[in-house]
């Protein structure tokens, strides 16, 4: 064999580009342990291990604190408090200076972090961190938003009202109206990879930190804040993440300042890794809704005029409930049309840990909402909830408002519908129930079909850019860098393809490295659904640069117009000659061509007044339908789920492997988040679910035992997205609330679906049973 001979040219492909349905680039990693995570890594030596002392009552005054024997325990080596924090002891995302490091003068959370002990090894950390002896002077503790007055009771951030028309007027004016109320349960995160910083500290007054963030730039700026540097002196490094869900947006910034602020006063490098049971104490989690809810509609289930109030648990501080509030308002509607409108949302202060971002941010507690209010009318007039769905969609011409007054340009929920409709026989599939249900005793099944319209954004405008950095080096191989992190997405591998598009390479030619602030700065978080689009945009521009030097370089040295200089697969056609990629670039490099660029991007057309509530918020939006078939026991309240038909439009899919398993991802996670996962506080603010005995998430056995995922092959994104692609990532989350309303269907079976069962979130078999027996004495049966 001839290790020297020239590649092939007569390739006719690259390996591994866009539209390519390529594998996670870790996948493999994950399932053989070869995935390096932040606790995976070698620890430098002399590596110091915290442990977070945790409040033990919900709110109160810190009297005394006594942490003699915490310092005298073995291997202890120091002990901070709120006055060990050289700079500013916030770590408030928000900016209203609301979260402390650590808790300084009173607790307003049970489990929030006192103190913080430092000692050789964890197993030291955390014993020594018992022996802590807090006197508190109790107060008063507000622990749940039943009972408030969401206009009037303390809030954590503005609240937001949006309104279109008189809804008022239009409800009062409507043949029909009903009012309820809705309670909709969070959620905690569960990433297989919990909290965890590693400080390192450097020369002056420098410090790298490992973090598992999707924000890197923001932890470098509270650890920098927290420490009293600048920026500057501040890295913060993320190669991947074992899951993120938006958990590690902001709640990250935490532990890394501690691990920062130790290692820096030591000298020694700092790890934490809390305890799963203290992960999910003392860490936000997705906000419960109290929803208030009127409508107003005529005979043929035509809504007229709708009123919310989503009330939020928010917990003491702001984090970014005002954010998270604001989009459960723009989700109000999820993919109908509301001709007059009024919503107000309440982000609530508790004596609670302070939620968080988490999948869908707001969206989905804002269209449980809106799909609560469907069903209101559908059985108020006896109709299949389906047929009301279908009757108020958006319009494509016309009806095609938001409350938000963002006009829908890529209205094609009533196509999705159609399609899956069609496709999973909803309507052959809904008169076999019936007959079942007819003859069925105890097993009651139902089912449902419910779509998703979801804005793709950040509704903080200033959030939508992104930044990346590519190097060629002269034998051909590519350096890929860009501020989008890594949490099991498959975002690193899409902008990889991307890349390897840009400049007709295989895909094994681009290096993934690790997100690092050092390398890209000022980045947003990996977020909103936007990773992709943000950073697979900045990618191509920084490849682009290089390419249009590349081809100008050609054009001159081989005297050809610039028309004539075209990149095929691997090999670059210079007039009637190819030339193989990585020998014209060690030719470009000869002639001094500049071979590394920064790209950057920022999303066009979206703007937001808050003050009016008026705007674009939105670049565009994502689409799906779910149905789903369930049979539930009324005995018990135990139910599975038969069977979950899924269509779901990505665009032009950036890799539709990594997209069919985000959708699928997706739903299992929101399929738990409305039937198991329960968060449970105790009268005295102790979080009771608080691991896995006690905090149930989806299984492997509780999928869909029929389970049909397909991407709309149609689907292309109206606006020049990356390769016309559209986000995935939090969208099909809410095609989970199909199943909601599959077992709403199933316990309205029990009296002739004459009574809206008002099924709250989550549906636990506990409230399913009681939604059954409420039903049948309603029925008299």
């Amino acid at each position: 064999m001839n290790r020297h001979a020239l590649p092939d040219l007569t390739a006719k492909a690259i390996s591994g580009g866009v539209a390519t349905d390529r594998r996670h680039d870790s996948a493999h990693k994950h399932v053989t342990g070869e995935a390096v995570y932040i606790d995976d890594m070698p620890e430098p030596a002399g590596t110091l291990h915290g442990c977070l002392g945790l409040s033990t009552v919900a709110h109160g005054a810190i009297v005394a604190m006594d942490l003699a024997a915490v310092r005298a325990a073995p291997g202890v080596v120091d002990v901070l408090t709120a006055g060990d924090i050289p700079g500013v002891n916030d770590i408030s995302p928000s900016g209203r200076h609301d979260e402390p490091v650590l808790a300084e003068g009173k607790v307003q959370f049970l489990g929030q972090p006192v103190f913080a002990v430092i000692a050789e090894t964890r197993e030291q950390a955390r014993r020594a961190c018992k022996l802590a002896k807090i006197d508190y002077d109790e107060l008063p503790a507000v622990l749940d938003v039943e009972g408030l007055d969401p206009l009037s009771d303390r809030l954590v951030a503005p609240g937001l009202t949006l309104k279109r028309g008189n809804a008022a007027e239009a409800i009062s004016k409507a043949p029909r109206s009903i009012s309820g109320k809705m309670r909709v349960g969070g959620q905690d995160h569960f990433y297989l990879e919990g909290h965890i910083a590693l400080a390192v500290p450097g020369e002056d007054r420098d410090v790298t930190v490992h973090s598992s963030t999707q924000h890197p730039s923001e932890v470098q700026h509270m650890v920098a804040h927290a420490l009293g540097v600048p920026s500057h002196a501040v890295t913060v490094e993320v190669r991947r993440m074992g899951g993120g869900f938006g958990g590690k947006e902001t709640q990250s910034n935490q532990f890394a300042a501690i691990a920062a602020v130790a290692a820096k006063k030591l000298v020694r490098a700092v790890k934490i890794r809390p305890d799963r049971d203290d992960d999910m104490t003392a860490t936000g989690k997705r906000h419960d809704f109290l929803i208030d809810y009127e409508v107003g509609f005529d005979d043929e289930g035509n809504i007229l005029g709708v009123d919310y109030v989503y009330a939020a648990r928010c917990g003491f501080s702001s984090d970014l409930s005002g954010p998270v509030t604001d989009r459960a308002l723009f989700h109000c509607d999820n993919a109908y049309f509301y001709p007059a409108v009024k919503a107000v949302s309440a982000p609530l202060y508790t004596n609670t840990v302070s939620n968080t971002a988490f999948r869908g941010f707001g969206g989905p507690q804002g269209m449980v909402g809106a799909e609560r209010v469907i069903d209101e009318v559908a059985f108020a007039l006896g109709k299949d909830p389906l047929e009301i769905r279908k009757r108020n969609f958006y319009g494509v011409s016309e009806r095609n408002v938001t409350p938000y007054h963002q006009t829908v340009e890529d209205n094609v929920v009533q196509r999705i519908v159609e399609e899956l409709e069609t496709a999973c026989d909803y309507a052959g599939r809904r008169r076999e129930i019936a007959a079942f249900n007819a003859n069925s005793g105890i097993v009651k099944r139902g089912i449902a079909l419910t779509p998703v319209k979801f804005g793709i954004s950040f509704t903080a405008t200033h959030f939508n850019q992104a930044g990346a950095l590519v190097h060629v080096y002269t034998d051909g191989s590519v350096h890929l860098n860009h501020g989008g992190t890594e949490m099991g997405q498959g975002l690193y591998v899409k902008v990889a393809q991307v890349v390897a598009e840009t400049f007709q390479i295989d895909i094994e030619q681009v290096k993934i490295t690790a997100t690092t602030t050092g390398k890209v700065p000022n980045t947003s978080a990996t977020a909103a659904s936007s990773g992709s689009d943000l950073n697979g945009m900045a990618a191509q521009n920084a490849a682009q640069q290089i390419k249009d030097r590349l081809v100008a370089f050609a054009a001159e040295k081989y005297e050809v117009p610039v028309e004539q200089v075209v990149f095929l697969p691997n090999r670059v056609r210079v007039g009637n000659q190819e030339i193989p990629f990585g020998d014209l670039v060690k030719q470009a490099y000869m002639a001094r061509v500049q071979l590394s660029a920064a790209g950057f991007y920022k999303t066009p057309k979206i703007h937001w007044d808050r003050e009016k509530g008026e705007g674009h918020p939105f670049y565009y939006f994502a689409y799906g339908a779910a149905c789903s078939e369930v049979s539930v026991d009324t005995l018990t309240g135990e139910y599975v789920v038969e069977r979950t038909d899924i269509l779901h439009e990505t665009g032009r899919s950036l890799n539709r492997a990594i997209d069919l398993g985000q959708v699928e991802g997706a739903f299992i996670q929101g399929m738990g988040w409305l039937t198991t996962e329960e968060l449970v506080w105790d009268e005295k603010g102790r979080l009771r679910t608080h691991a896995p005995s006690t905090y149930k998430i989806p299984l492997a056995s509780d999928r869909p035992k029929i389970f049909n995922v397909a991407l709309a092959d149609w689907s292309e994104n109206a606006e020049p997205t990356i390769h016309k692609s559209k986000a995935v990532g939090e969208p099909p989350f809410m095609l989970g609330m199909s199943v909601l309303h599959a077992l709403s269907d199933a316990v309205a079976s029990v009296a002739g679906h004459r009574v809206c069962p008002r099924l709250d979130a989550p549906a636990t078999p506990e409230r399913v049973l009681m939604a059954v027996e409420r039903l049948r004495a309603a029925a008299g049966t």
